[in-house]
């Protein structure tokens, strides 16, 4: 993209809600054919780094449990836990990513219920889920992100699980470089501006906000949640995929994720 196209710049929360779900509409299809064999139809992949919750048990024992997916995405994560004996919903903004979500449903006969909405205002009554998740979704898109946090408490029950991933804040240090070129910090990891991707008249088409980690665990909480973890998964050996970013010389050198466990205390 050109440079003059991106950019780091203060963006209206009406403004970035309009540029993400255009531009997660836009590119569902892209993004599925580059990605989907990597998150595969009926699995729960947290990151780029490979790691899977059939491994990792972050979210507990979830048979039997009410679980909300935000960010979902094709929904794959929603349709493992369907097998693992959970009873989840996949919840996203863009009706791009949904159709995928259906279609897998289709093809695998893992059917779990989709709904489209803003994760600012969850259309759920409160504590009505057991476990909330989400890997990559929802949360980098979004200008309030306390406000999110404070709405999936209100929608978990006590002692309810919150786990999610997003890209470990170190990572906006450095440019989005998989090679050498991505070695070499560029930014403050203090400047909360969110990165941009703007049209020829300068509105935004794609908004990516960045938070420290300290941040995030104020927004944890202030929103009443107890962090039970803060999981930085290691890049594994063997593992040679590039994902954007991600790749194995930046994932053996610094973390590309950060996957945070917290709960609603009882």
């Amino acid at each position: 993209m050109d440079d003059d196209r991106v950019t780091r710049r203060r963006v209206e929360d009406a403004e970035a809600r309009r540029a993400n779900r255009g531009w997660w509409d836009a590119d569902a299809d892209d993004y599925q054919a580059e990605h989907g064999a990597f998150l595969g139809d009926v699995d729960f992949v947290w990151c780029p780094e490979g790691l899977r919750e059939a491994d990792a048990r972050l979210l507990g024992d979830v048979t039997g449990r009410r679980v909300l997916e935000l960010g979902c995405g094709a929904a794959a994560c929603s349709r493992w836990l369907a097998t693992e004996g959970a009873r989840p919903v996949a919840f996203d903004l863009s009706a791009g990513m949904l159709r995928h979500a259906a279609h897998a449903a289709h093809t695998t006969g893992v059917r779990v219920p989709l709904v489209q909405a803003d994760a600012l205002a969850l259309p759920f009554a409160g504590a009505s889920f057991d476990v909330t998740c989400t890997a990559f979704g929802a949360i980098p898109f979004v200008d309030d992100s306390a406000a999110l946090m404070r709405e999936v408490f209100r929608v978990l029950r006590p002692g309810g699980r919150w786990v999610f991933s997003v890209t470990h804040p170190m990572r906006w240090i450095f440019l989005d470089d998989p090679g050498e070129g991505g070695l070499t910090a560029v930014h403050s990891y203090f400047d909360r501006s969110p990165y941009v991707e703007q049209d020829e008249h300068g509105v935004a088409t794609y908004v990516e906000q960045h938070r420290t980690l300290g941040d995030r665990i104020r927004e944890l909480v202030g929103a009443g949640f107890r962090l039970v973890d803060l999981v930085e998964p290691e890049w594994p050996a063997g593992h040679q995929g590039i994902w954007g970013q991600w790749s194995p010389l930046r994932g053996r050198l610094f973390p590309g994720t950060a996957i945070f466990v917290t709960e609603k205390p009882r």
